[in-house]
């Protein structure tokens, strides 16, 4: 399959983004939160994160596969009213532990766990004031060839060997010793 290139540059302004801006190697997830790889990659992703430290950058992107998944475009619409408030991460994180409970009453109780301002996330949450921003991310997911969940690019290239820790982790090592 041909490697297909990130239509939309990653964009700290735009993007959720973990990581220095400068690192050797950026990963961005185009991600679905009730898709069940999701979650596996989540975990993958954290333990890659805190191995390479500041070597490396991750960002994440809105895929929800809503036919399939019916709660997965609320989901993203939760986390990206907390990423109002700074909280997109641990929104994230809550999301793929919680992935069999993402009813809109589980979304309000995860983020009153955040302690976050109740009143704003239910005014952006039930105003689907975010959902503009997850459909962008799901185009540009389209128009750069994602057709599924998880969905990784490297440097802004798809990346389409196994996500497993062993063989991301050595992709990405080698790619930081050719950038170092």
């Amino acid at each position: 399959m041909m490697e297909s290139e990130l239509t939309l540059p990653i964009n700290s302004n735009r993007d959720h983004l973990l990581g220095p801006q400068k690192a050797p190697v950026t990963l961005l997830e185009y991600g679905d939160y009730e898709c069940p790889y999701c979650k596996q990659a989540n975990l993958i992703v954290a333990n890659t994160v805190q191995q390479f430290g500041n070597k490396m950058r991750f960002a994440f992107r809105n895929f929800p596969l809503s036919q399939i998944h019916p709660h997965a475009q609320h989901a993203a619409e939760a986390a990206e009213c907390a990423g109002a408030q700074n909280k997109f991460w641990e929104m994230h994180d809550i999301l793929y532990e919680n992935q069999q409970a993402l009813e809109d009453e589980n979304l309000l109780e995860y983020a009153k766990v955040l302690e976050l301002d109740m009143s704003r996330f239910q005014d952006d949450f039930y105003n689907h004031t975010f959902a503009l921003r997850v459909r962008q991310d799901f185009l540009s997911g389209i128009r750069s060839g994602v057709n599924g969940t998880p969905t990784f690019y490297i440097n802004g290239m798809r990346y389409n060997d196994s996500w497993d820790q062993e063989t991301l982790t050595k992709t990405l090592r080698d790619i930081i010793n050719k950038n170092v």
